[in-house]
């Protein structure tokens, strides 16, 4: 095959535009509609999704205390965080293309302890998370309509919308959903951080890296942490369910991915500016969790009226059920491609190549996707109403604090192993930043081990 590999990003210009072999991870394959000739934003949708999804109200708390605590001082980490995202959503997308298998059946080449660990995570992690998406998206509807139902009624109200739009809707609806959800948020946090008039001398000021006293947990929690979840591993499946299942695509899904993350960037950089201009000259603390939100509303009303007030909220309610539709669809994905590899494996039964079944919106349609849809949405309603179990918080927390070490560190083997094919594995550039992403997200990890388990 004619053609070379940029050694920074790993990016193929090859001029043939034949797909590459599979490394005998799947038999080579025509894709049933050819690859566009270059990148368009016409063809963006997985990243929107991607980004409506991986930031969810707690992400926006974070990023609100990071500037009610220093100001603009962190800004350039916010950046930085971005950038080593976009590194992550690159590499599981540039899998899915590369070699036209799911992540999870590069997992699963890695040995049998991959298995065992995504099983026992999505599923305890499941439980707990359904009814954290749920009480997430009822908090703005118990502000925004305080005659109305109370917190756990809400909560059970949109875990069953989210359910039943997830169920009966394929991946085009949902995407133009998602859409119309992440420009509500965007379009009302770009408002609000206009309307607090930031300081430009000093946000430009927080573009040099600076480590404050008491600052390296919280530089570290932006780098790490925002949009940074479960969802950047969905975001292979996303780009299959799209349409985009071979090599041809990618250029497309970069272009993509990049769109969502400089999108994420705007998102953490204008709730810094409302917590460094709202909060910190204020000294005015949050609650900590999500109901630091409802808290924000009650200060802007003060500042600003009513109707800013309630425009917030609104974003807040796009956030947190833009997360939540985003995990009940994307991990519904992942867990019925999990189940289905490990039948095949266990029972020697066939399937039709999973790709392919993404791509053609079976995987939706399938008993597994929507079991797991019943999973987070059914067993988390009981939850809602008991106090979350300690053990089951400790686990939950654990599991989730090695998941995106474990994505980042298997991206790195699996993208320079002979899986994958050789014009695109990982160069000088990926390799690096997909190492310290490894880093950061194992000292991240044994932080919030050592804080959970004592």
């Amino acid at each position: 095959m004619a053609g070379t590999t940029d050694s920074g990003t790993g990016e193929y210009s090859g001029t043939d535009g034949a797909a590459p072999d599979r490394a005998g991870l799947a038999p080579e394959k025509t894709a049933a509609t050819p690859g566009p000739r270059r990148s368009s934003w016409r063809y963006i949708g997985p990243g929107i999704v991607v980004a409506a999804t991986g930031v969810g109200a707690g992400d926006l708390v974070a990023t609100l205390i990071a500037g009610s605590k220093f100001g603009y001082t962190l800004l350039w980490a916010a950046i930085i965080g971005c950038v080593v995202k976009i590194s992550l959503a690159e590499a599981a997308g540039r899998w899915h293309l590369a070699t036209g298998t799911t992540l999870f059946e590069g997992w699963r080449s890695l040995g049998h302890w991959t298995t065992v660990y995504f099983a026992v995570y999505v599923v305890v992690w499941g439980f707990v998370y359904g009814a954290t998406a749920m009480s997430s998206s009822a908090l703005p509807l118990v502000a925004l309509f305080p005659e109305g139902p109370g917190l756990k009624t809400w909560a059970v109200i949109t875990g069953l919308v989210g359910l039943v739009f997830v169920w009966f809707n394929r991946y085009a609806v949902f995407e133009k959903v998602m859409t119309v959800l992440i420009g509500m948020k965007f379009l009302i946090v770009m408002y609000v951080a206009i309307r607090v008039a930031p300081r430009l001398g000093d946000a430009f000021a927080g573009l040099v890296p600076v480590l404050p006293d008491g600052s390296l947990l919280y530089t570290l929690g932006l780098i790490g942490g925002v949009g940074g979840t479960i969802t950047m591993a969905a975001y292979g499946y996303w780009v299959n369910a799209k349409g985009w299942t071979d090599s041809r695509w990618m250029r497309v899904m970069r272009l993509d991915n990049r769109v969502a993350y400089v999108t994420t960037g705007f998102f953490v950089v204008a709730m810094l500016i409302i917590g460094a201009e709202l909060l910190h000259s204020s000294q005015i603390a949050l609650t900590s969790g999500d109901r630091g939100l409802i808290d924000l509303g009650t200060i802007l009303e003060d500042r600003f009226g009513v109707v800013t007030a309630k425009l917030f909220l609104v974003g807040f309610f796009a956030t947190s059920f833009g997360a939540l539709i985003g995990v009940w669809h994307g991990v519904s994905l992942m867990f019925a491609d999990f189940v289905d590899r490990f039948i095949r494996e266990r029972f020697g039964v066939d399937t039709e190549d999973m790709v392919d079944m993404v791509a053609s919106g079976q995987r939706e349609r399938s008993f597994m996707f929507r079991a797991y849809l019943l999973w987070l949405t059914f067993p988390p309603i009981g939850l809602l109403f008991l106090d979350e179990p300690f053990g089951l918080v400790v686990v939950y927390g654990v599991l989730g604090a090695f998941f995106m070490p474990f994505l980042a560190l298997t991206l790195v083997w699996l993208l320079n192993s002979s899986r994958t094919p050789a014009e695109w594995r990982n160069g000088v550039l990926s390799n690096v930043m997909l190492t310290v992403a490894g880093l950061l997200f194992v000292v991240l990890c044994a932080k919030q081990v050592k804080d959970l388990i004592w």
